[in-house]
């Protein structure tokens, strides 16, 4: 853009009876770099927030955005949902319109002799939501602790970490499809959860926004604590009879210790997702490396996409502005000025040399737009 092309701010009212009137403000040409975080600086056609259903309804019902949303919304400039922008790489600047889901909130809808079901508005941080949970004794997202992102992109993904999956915990969640413009709630079965995958990945992914969600957390808890890591660090602590406050320190503790701040270095987390192989593939690989750990899953075995990474050469790696995390090779960064295809670059080089080396393609984990 040259310098006299400055964003233009348009802004749309919608009112409904014995409500206020929301004001929606649609920017054009709008710098992405802050609301994602990788710091990737590419533009949005029309960039807009909302923190209300109601926001939302306005927004999909203005000029701009009804260019891009109709009944065949699939071969159209698509509708980019954004909420902590922290499993995404941006290539180029996007097309459209992209709206920022800051739907705030979080509430005890119901209570029995065992759980408690609390809902979450979708823009909430999840930590933030972890961290409301652990206060007041709310059991079974402890093991999250510290994963970026917001509560709405969580059953998107099915976050998992330290042997806990969101479905584990995940109740229902209320979305709005974009494409016929009704309300839809989704169980924990509609999700059709998936290892880092869910139905909004797949046959819905682009076609609904996630407004809110509501987990079942325990009254009484089930600590999981089979990932080593996590008692070294109760162990360290001198912990003997952990809570689920001292299991979310220990993760915390952990993960700290080993991935960067996107506020500091630009990163998605966990830029791959650990392989499935079969028992077959294991015993070939151990034939060399005799180090290597295997966990079963389903019908086949989890490998650490950190540990192939690391192990063909690419922990610590640095190439101009982007480079392989010298403390975890599963995390790209951005050492700063770095470009999306300059990240996708780096990632389809080190997928290419853990194929060479292992016989295995990594899947990324990162949404790439």
């Amino acid at each position: 853009m040259g310098n006299t092309m400055l964003p233009k701010l348009q802004t749309f009212a919608k009112r409904r009876a014995g409500s206020r009137i929301n004001m929606i403000q649609i920017q054009q040409h709008t710098s992405l770099q802050s609301f994602n975080t990788f710091g990737v600086d590419v533009e949005a056609e029309y960039f807009a927030r909302f923190q209300t259903e109601e926001q939302l309804m306005a927004l999909l019902s203005s000029p701009e955005i009804l260019l891009h949303v109709n009944s065949d919304y699939a071969h159209q400039k698509k509708i980019l949902l954004l909420g902590a922008g922290s499993n995404i790489l941006l290539t180029k600047h996007v097309e459209g319109v992209v709206l920022k889901n800051e739907i705030g909130g979080v509430d005890i809808v119901h209570e029995d002799e065992d759980y408690v079901y609390v809902k979450a508005g979708a823009g909430v941080i999840w930590h933030e939501f972890v961290l409301y949970c652990v206060e007041h004794d709310l059991g079974g997202v402890e093991n999250l602790s510290l994963i970026p992102g917001t509560v709405g992109a969580s059953p998107i993904q099915n976050i998992g970490a330290y042997g806990v999956e969101l479905k584990d915990t995940f109740h229902a969640l209320r979305a709005l499809d974009i494409e016929t413009n009704e309300w839809v709630n989704f169980s924990n079965y509609d999700c059709a959860f998936g290892y880092r995958s869910s139905i909004f990945k797949t046959a819905l992914k682009g076609r609904v926004i996630i407004t809110s969600v509501t987990f079942k957390l325990t009254k009484k808890h089930q600590l999981h604590l089979a990932y080593g890591a996590i008692k070294d660090q109760l162990k360290l602590k001198g912990i003997d009879h952990p809570t689920i406050r001292d299991v979310s320190d220990a993760v915390i503790a952990i993960r700290q210790s080993k991935l960067p701040d996107p506020s500091e270095i630009g990163n998605a987390g966990s830029f791959f997702k650990n392989p499935v192989v079969s028992a077959e593939v294991v015993q070939r690989i151990m034939q060399t490396f005799p180090d290597l750990v295997s966990n079963k899953s389903g019908d086949g075995f989890k490998l650490a996409a950190g540990w192939l990474i690391e192990k063909a050469g690419w922990k610590g790696y640095r190439e101009g502005h982007v480079g392989c995390y010298e403390k975890q090779a599963l995390v790209l960064v951005n050492y700063g000025g770095a470009t999306g295809a300059e990240i996708l670059a780096l990632s389809q080089k080190i997928q290419q040399s853990v194929r060479d080396k292992f016989g295995i393609l990594l899947e990324p984990e990162v949404n790439f737009v």
